[in-house]
């Protein structure tokens, strides 16, 4: 978050002081790249979306001719750091007090806009139409509001995981987020703004308003303003939060002297709203009939809602619009009477970004042309604000920094992601073992532990870049803004959903990203993969000199020792740096002890290997055991990151690799030629898996041959992320845990190994 201004106290209008620099790396990131805008103007926000291209470094590997002789002993492959444009989109939310001088920022800024019209939504975008056609010289297409909302709520529920949340005031944690359905059809939308619009939401096109009422944010603020005396809507919103609503409403037990049982009413529970006022000789506080009146209008949409949920047979029901905005007592009020009405059988849901909607929905519109939603978009966590608790008892300065300026940037991804299509069950599927925004513990612990391995990090940033004399100072700002939102997700743990060991690693990662450091473990991974090459002869003559039950031991434990060797784990880092002749047999005897094989019925048709490390463990480790499934005759698919993390093998290095041990080994050679070892990206660029978004082609290949066994290896991937996943084939799960905290955590010793075997339920063993 960037104060960009202040205002000014001696005014009655909040207007922004135009000496005040707006800072654009903070604000409006990438304006001059710009080439679409959209903007949502309501009564008090404005919301303004931009699409923009940004320019960052890649580091791209190229192999070398290696058939002659004289190459042997060169370098495997070469890395060179090269300027890609990928797409952004930006989305900003300010008061309106500061769209004039926001607008002049913007037209200063503008140098490679290439449309002529900006799209426009909201009650706003009629009163403001003059003033944004004269600042910016674009014509303003208003498009119709509903369509809007409906089209950026279908687009946020698609694209960020953990969109949704559960409101919970007394829980430990007060957001509780909602597993990503890869189905987000049908839902209710209950839009409250003014009044309440009701839209059943059958497909991307397909909606309808079934529904509504004119008592919503415009009764509680104007019959509130009658009340109180209270003109703005977040102080009478304040005053409720103060409020004891039983002073001025009739309860149950004030008519019956305690509950009616027989109908089920509990002594508490409201019987006549401001029932009280009429028959008690005196006066009523403020805060009291503030809290009585969001009472009174919360339940009667909550039971609204309700009765068209059932009407429709709908079971998720998403709130919005201006009365919501991420208040916790409006949200407490909606949550108790949604779960009163229906018993507890649905949930009232809400939304992270529901501010932005309109504003998403008329940028999609003013787009269509380039088919947005041909493509996955992801969060960028460098760049977006997140969310901030907003409950009065956590935080009382919030409501009152007018001056601060909300953010959400989403970068659009190479290819579509889509479910593995071997998940048991998708729409329950979790990737992530531990929430670290319900485990106090496990946070804390985790924070503090990426905090001490930032200065690691920042190292081995600059050493990836010698030759560049700014990378120190870069890699400086990296540490800044990391640090930064570490310290922030202490104290807002929810801020980008559920916070996990995945979020931490993939935000460190945005990071890095934001500030040209696109690969920090490059030289480290072309040194360890040029060393195992060289033992990889030896490893599988060593193998096939074995007995069959004393290989199928052998390579598991290969495969596990391999997994040791990872420069992301810190008690590892410390044995390779204290002691590089470290080797493979060494980390074999390290190893606690292990189940046996898991090759010993008939072959598999196809096995898909999720796989981890460069160096050791893939070519060591990975690689023999590819080899005896592919002697098995069990095809194998060999999944690995589509972009760098830490220093796990990428999809590009992994080519070159494959090719190298190709021209050693004839069983690899022949089953690449007849197609039966594949190489494919997994759509990712992290140190973990999330199985609900993995490319598309990866799932298509999945599918056609007919995969009966999925091999997941690594701490992040088979521990951090899906080790409670459930798969509708066979699967191994296999990892050493290299983090001493884990261990105790797991009950087991630094080094342990997870080796988990699962056949599904009606599966024969």
């Amino acid at each position: 978050m960037a104060e960009c201004g202040r205002v000014d106290s001696n005014t009655s209008s909040h207007t922004m002081d135009k000496s005040i620099t707006l800072p654009p790396d903070e604000i409006f990131r990438n304006m001059e790249n710009a080439k679409r805008f959209a903007i949502d103007i309501g009564g008090s926000l404005t919301k303004l979306a931009y699409y923009s291209t940004v320019q960052h470094k890649v580091a791209k590997v190229r192999s070398f001719d290696h058939s002659t002789k004289e190459a042997a002993g060169d370098k495997l492959y070469e890395i060179s750091v090269q300027e890609e444009v990928t797409a952004r989109l930006h989305f900003i939310k300010f008061e309106n007090a500061y769209i004039e001088t926001c607008l002049d920022f913007i037209k200063d800024h503008l140098v490679n806009t290439e449309t002529k019209v900006i799209k426009a939504t909201g009650g706003g975008a009629h009163k403001f139409k003059e003033l944004i056609e004269r600042k910016l010289g674009l014509k303003v297409d208003k498009e119709d509001e509903m369509t809007c909302l409906i089209k950026g709520c279908n687009f946020v529920l698609k694209n960020i995981p953990h969109e949704a949340f559960v409101y919970a005031k007394h829980a430990d944690s007060e957001f509780r987020f909602q597993t990503t359905n890869p189905d987000i059809f049908p839902y209710l939308l209950v839009n409250i703004g003014s009044g309440v619009s009701i839209v059943k939401v059958e497909s991307e096109d397909k909606f309808e308003r079934i529904g509504g009422s004119s008592i919503g944010g415009g009764t509680f603020w104007g019959l509130g303003a009658l009340l109180t005396k209270t003109k703005r809507f977040d102080e009478l919103l304040q005053l409720a939060s103060k409020g004891q609503h039983s002073s001025v409403d009739m309860l149950v037990k004030d008519i019956y002297g305690g509950s009616y049982a027989c109908l089920g009413l509990t002594g508490d529970l409201i019987a006549s709203s401001f029932g009280k006022s009429a028959t008690a000789d005196k006066e009523f506080s403020n805060e009291d009939m503030a809290k009585s009146l969001l009472h009174m209008i919360s339940n009667d949409i909550g039971q609204l809602a309700c009765l068209y949920a059932k009407l429709h047979n709908l079971s998720r029901v998403y709130f919005g619009g201006f009365f919501i905005r991420g208040h916790p007592v409006t949200m407490h009020t909606i949550t108790y009477s949604i779960n009163f009405f229906t018993k507890g059988e649905v949930q009232a849901l809400f939304l992270r970004h529901e501010g932005y909607l309109g504003a998403i929905g008329a940028f999609l519109k003013g787009a269509e042309e380039d088919n947005p939603n041909q493509y996955s978009w992801g969060e960028n966590y460098a760049g977006s604000s997140g969310l901030m608790s907003v409950s009065p008892d956590m935080n009382p300065m919030q409501r009152a920094r007018s001056g601060t300026f909300d953010m959400l940037e989403m970068d659009r991804l190479d290819r579509q992601l889509v479910n593995l299509p071997l998940l048991q069950d998708p729409s329950s599927y979790i990737p992530d073992t531990v929430d670290l925004t319900e485990d106090a513990q496990a946070r804390e612990y985790w924070l503090s532990c990426f905090e001490e391995a930032l200065d690691g990090v920042v190292k081995r940033a600059v050493a990836s870049q010698p030759d560049i004399p700014e990378a120190a100072e870069r890699a400086e700002k990296f540490r800044q803004k990391y640090l930064h939102k570490l310290q922030t997700l202490r104290h807002q743990p929810f801020a980008y959903g559920s916070l996990t060991v995945r979020s931490l690693l993939d935000t460190r990662e945005h990071c890095l990203n934001e500030f040209n450091f696109p690969d920090p473990y490059s030289k480290i991974k072309e040194r360890e993969n040029d060393i195992a090459l060289k033992y990889y002869e030896k490893a599988v003559k060593s193998l096939e000199e074995l007995s069959w039950e004393d290989r199928q031991f052998a390579l598991v434990r290969g495969v596990l020792a391999g997994n040791v060797f990872d420069w992301g784990a810190k008690a590892v880092s410390e044995v390779l740096e204290s002691n590089p002749e470290f080797g493979f047999e060494e980390a074999k005897r390290r190893l606690e002890v292990y189940p046996g094989s898991l090759l010993q019925g008939p072959p598999h048709r196809c096995a898909l290997f999720f796989v981890d490390n460069s160096g050791v463990d893939i070519i060591l480790g990975v690689m023999p055991f590819v080899r005896e499934l592919l002697s098995r005759g069990t095809e194998v698919v060999l999944a690995s990151n589509s972009g760098p993390a830490l220093n796990d093998v990428t999809n590009s290095e992994l080519h070159i690799l494959t090719e190298r041990i190709a021209a050693m080994d004839p069983v690899i050679d022949s089953a690449l030629r007849e197609d039966r070892l594949t190489l494919v990206q997994d759509g990712s660029s992290s140190p973990c898996l999330d199985l609900s978004r993995l490319d598309k082609v990866l799932a298509m290949l999945v599918r056609e041959r007919q995969t009966d066994l999925v091999i997941i290896e690594g701490m992040g991937r088979a521990i951090h992320t899906n080790y409670y996943a459930m798969l509708s084939c066979e699967s191994l799960k296999m990892a050493v845990i290299k983090n001493s905290w884990l261990a105790d955590r797991l009950g087991g010793k630094l080094f342990s190994v997870v080796f988990k075997y699962e056949v599904p339920a009606g599966k024969p063993h």
